[in-house]
């Protein structure tokens, strides 16, 4: 009876703190029993894993051996190829200046141009009607001089001036390359800025002048330009007669082709 009365005595606070305890003790308890295991496991793991570690330090170490071998490799074959590369380089340079020389590739740059035109003058008399048009020698005397002077590149009335070029008088026209032109007819020349000083003062160009324009009145003008285009050779081009340049026997041996 007095261990009821004692019981109920207690405060209500005093037995929950108390549950609370015995709770935490076994916690604790569970806890401390666990940690053994996990440290054993722990334990044991380790030596796998540094060795699997080992094992890829090494690998990565064989393979950066390997890039560098491969490495020296390409080099070895880069040094091989370098007298073949400058022999293409040196083949593809003279065939872009054989292209050019062959009137193939359009040009542009600073240059000049030479406008022909018919006299208007009356026809006089012991002269003939064909004296006071421009002809195929008034062009061809007019491109000659400017290649004389230094034109790089030469077209006349759009046909690229090639040195397979005829220029030549077919009735009331003229023929350049396969094209039939009619006056006015427009020298252009591509070339230094200074190419209509030295045009103008040259002595053949002075002769043309004093011969066609000042005895008959053929008409020329000029213009000095920053910018003029010089189109492609738009005909084509056949391969006839060839030889071999250079040393030997086989130097003198004509080719022919198609």
């Amino acid at each position: 009876m007095n261990l009821a009365v004692r019981l109920r005595s207690i405060p209500s606070w005093q037995v929950t703190l108390g549950i609370a305890l015995l709770a935490l003790g076994f916690l604790i308890a569970a806890q401390l029993a666990s940690e053994g295991p996990r440290i054993r496991y722990t334990t044991q793991e380790r030596p796998p894993l540094v060795e699997t570690a080992e094992d890829l330090q090494a690998r990565q170490e064989e393979l950066k051996t390997r890039i560098l071998e491969l490495r020296a490799q390409i080099s070895e074959r880069e040094g091989r190829t370098t007298g073949s590369q400058e022999l293409v380089r040196e083949l593809d340079q003279a065939l872009g200046t054989a292209r050019v020389a062959a009137g193939l590739i359009p040009l542009a740059g600073t240059g000049l141009v030479v406008r022909l035109d018919d006299s208007p003058d009356p026809i006089a008399a012991g002269t003939s009607e064909s004296d006071y048009l421009v002809s195929a020698a008034d062009l061809r005397a007019v491109v000659e001089e400017l290649w004389l002077v230094g034109a790089e590149a030469i077209a006349v009335n759009g046909e690229r001036i090639t040195t397979t070029t005829a220029i030549i008088d077919i009735g009331p026209s003229i023929l350049v390359n396969s094209a039939y032109l009619a006056p006015p007819f427009q020298v252009t020349a591509l070339g230094a800025q200074d190419l209509y000083d030295r045009l103008t003062s040259s002595e053949g160009y002075l002769d043309f002048v004093q011969a066609r324009v000042a005895t008959f009145g053929l008409q020329v003008s000029y213009a000095e330009l920053e910018q003029v285009e010089i189109p492609a050779f738009a005909g084509t081009v056949s391969l006839r007669h060839a030889q071999v340049v250079g040393d030997g026997p086989a130097a003198s041996a004509p080719a022919g082709g198609g």
